[in-house]
């Protein structure tokens, strides 16, 4: 028989199809296992519109067999099957979807799902055989007929026989090749797993007879192997099913099972939406952080099915950044797909859903947050990082959505607190939230720029990860309250009396301050009394955008850019080493020159900043004690 031309514009149509559309070649079971649920679903339709006829739900199955000797694999449906003119129609016209016709035929079709749209996908064959056959049975006829291609050198079609109605697919599997072993998609557990990866809730079983071993009946010591029909699909997604249905233990369960964890997540997120997009999703808040989390390696993203059938395992679009951290899928039938179905198109379906789900993710977590403190913190002990990466993250963009969701340890509290919680308490006269940053909670605990605000009773909120700071400059405000660290050049929290003493205590020392200022050079803007120290003798404060415990994070970056606080050196004056001090400007300015490289070293210290020369310091001091 005569070979016919594929009709296409040219030969090099389908030999792109083949060999560039799809990224791995294991994605042609799962074409083929969703155009053979695509014909019984067709079936199952008539069914319902004919009353002539009648299917009993285990009529409809997916059959896959592996023949290692002949190379071959076979996929058998028992769907509605195809006509000879069908077969010419469907698979001799690259690009011409059966599937999409009988959706464009059929609009007010509800009940089915028809996954098929681009007509390619059985063309993903050929990446893995050499030769296609095809034999299909149409409901309500007695013919069959065989479709026969080898590669892009045209088909064949011709009569053959056929048991029953519906589609089989032969591929007769190419030779092995040094890059390329194709006898893998022989090995049934290599088909098991790709069933599983791709086509778990197609909602047909997948049979297949699989190898398996008993003891013998004569000697329980050794084994036989025998073959059993087994289904390799659940059919049912756990995502379908109404919240009523589930249990807690469902939920853990498919989530550990799915995502490899070892550990049940804090909290489920399942929630579907109808309207103009639809879709259900199974979100998943983990319990602990990945390994690789905070590293480059990590790949962030939902599962995407349609229809049940897995599109992509990582789609990044579907999560925002500040929630990466979320494990799940979305399962809808609205989203527009390139033509390999492997990629998702950039559309409004697509953002409309990661609007939806970010709205479910801040709500379940503020929900925690409120009812499961203990939970809560479990969760924010983990991922915090993430949540203030978020609010610092695309010039602030996500700043509302995640400010409520913060918390800081409490000079007052002695634990975390939110923001709301803190400014609940903030006294009538207090006008800023204030924080003290610092490598840990005992060392903030130390800090002498601390003394002012908590004399004056305000609290003070700890900043110990390096990316704190950060985000609360972006976040700025909070409640109408701007954020001021307790190492500002400017508190503002001295009344004015307290104002008035400092700036005579600043004049009638003038002189000796700008001495001091001349002896440290540009180590320092300003040199001047402090009125935040009550007990130390010194201190550093920082004038300007870039903090001093900014500077420290940004310089201990790998990319060498040397930044630099503006820094202010403030002195107690009714400390007892400034009486010492203030007399060296009469009669001994070399030592005085000593006491300000001390006192300025001493100050860095505490900011746990690495002085430039310890051995001059070790010495200076020394020297001073003498």
């Amino acid at each position: 028989m005569a070979k016919k031309a594929f009709k296409s514009e040219s030969k090099r149509l389908l030999e792109l199809m083949i060999n560039s559309i799809y990224t791995h070649k294991e994605i042609f079971l799962r074409e083929l296992i969703s155009n053979a649920s695509d014909a019984m679903d067709k079936l199952y339709y008539r069914t319902l519109s004919d009353e002539n006829l009648s299917f009993n739900r285990e009529d409809f199955y997916i059959r896959i067999e592996a023949d290692k000797e002949n190379r071959t694999l076979t996929i058998t449906d028992t769907g509605i099957g195809m006509t000879k003119a069908e077969l010419e129609e469907n698979l001799g016209t690259i690009a011409k979807s059966g599937s999409l016709q009988f959706k464009k035929d059929n609009e007010k079709l509800e009940d089915v799902d028809i996954i098929g749209q681009f007509g390619v996908g059985f063309y993903s064959a050929f990446m893995i055989a050499d030769k296609v056959q095809v034999k299909s049975r149409a409901l309500g006829s007695d013919e069959a007929f065989c479709w026969e291609a080898e590669g892009t050198d045209g088909y064949t079609i011709k009569a053959t026989e056929k048991d029953g109605v519906g589609t089989q697919i032969i591929l007769h599997l190419k030779e092995n090749a040094d890059d390329e072993q194709y006898d893998e998609f022989l090995d049934e557990y290599r088909i098991r797993t790709i069933v599983k990866k791709y086509s778990d809730y197609i909602r047909y079983p997948i049979v297949m007879e699989v190898t398996k071993s008993r003891p013998k009946a004569d000697n329980k010591e050794e084994y036989e192997e025998y073959k059993e029909t087994e289904t390799l699909n659940s059919m049912v997604p756990i995502w379908k099913k109404t919240k009523a249905e589930l249990t807690e233990e469902d939920y853990n369960g498919f989530y550990k099972d799915k995502f490899y964890d070892f550990e049940n997540p804090l909290s489920v997120i399942h929630t579907s939406a109808d309207g103009m997009t639809s879709y259900t999703a199974l979100l998943y808040i983990p319990a602990h952080a990945p390994y690789d989390f905070y590293t480059k390696d990590f790949e962030k993203g939902l599962q995407l099915y349609a229809n049940g059938v897995l599109i992509m395992d990582k789609c990044a679009e579907l999560l925002p950044e500040c929630f990466r951290f979320v494990k799940g899928l979305v399962d809808s039938a609205d989203l527009s797909l390139n033509i390999s179905r492997e990629i998702l198109q950039h559309d409004r379906q697509l953002k409309i859903i990661a609007t939806h789900l970010q709205k479910k993710i801040k709500s379940e977590l503020a929900g925690m947050l409120k009812n499961d403190r203990e939970k809560y913190e479990a969760f924010y002990k983990s991922f915090s990082r993430q949540l203030k990466f978020g609010i610092y993250d695309n010039f602030g963009r996500d700043k509302e959505l995640l400010q409520d969701l913060l918390m800081f340890y409490s000079s007052e509290e002695k634990k975390l607190v939110t923001l709301a919680e803190y400014v609940s308490r903030m006294k009538e006269e207090q006008k800023y939230i204030y924080y003290a940053c610092g490598e840990s909670i005992e060392k903030i605990d130390k800090l002498p720029q601390t003394e002012l605000v908590s004399e004056k009773g305000c609290e003070i909120l700890y900043f110990t990860e390096d990316v704190d700071e950060f985000a609360i400059q972006m976040l700025r405000t909070f409640d109408n309250k701007e954020f001021k660290s307790v190492s500002a050049a400017d508190l503002d929290i001295e009344s004015e009396d307290e104002k008035k003493e400092n700036e005579k205590k600043k004049e009638e020392n003038k002189d000796l301050f700008l001495f001091l200022k001349d002896a440290l050079g540009d180590k320092v803007k300003e040199v001047r009394a402090s009125s935040r120290l009550k007990s130390h003798p010194v201190c550093l404060a920082s004038d300007g955008a870039l903090s001093i415990e900014m500077e420290k994070v940004l310089n201990a970056m790998p990319n060498d850019q040397k930044v630099k606080a503006e820094r202010i050196l403030e002195i107690n004056v009714n400390h007892p080493v400034f009486a010492k001090i203030a007399g060296l400007l009469a009669t001994d300015k070399e030592k005085l020159k000593q006491y300000a490289a001390v006192l300025y070293d001493s100050a860095l210290l505490i900011e746990g900043l690495p002085i430039e020369d310890p051995v001059a310091y070790t010495n200076a001091v020394c020297q001073l004690m003498q």
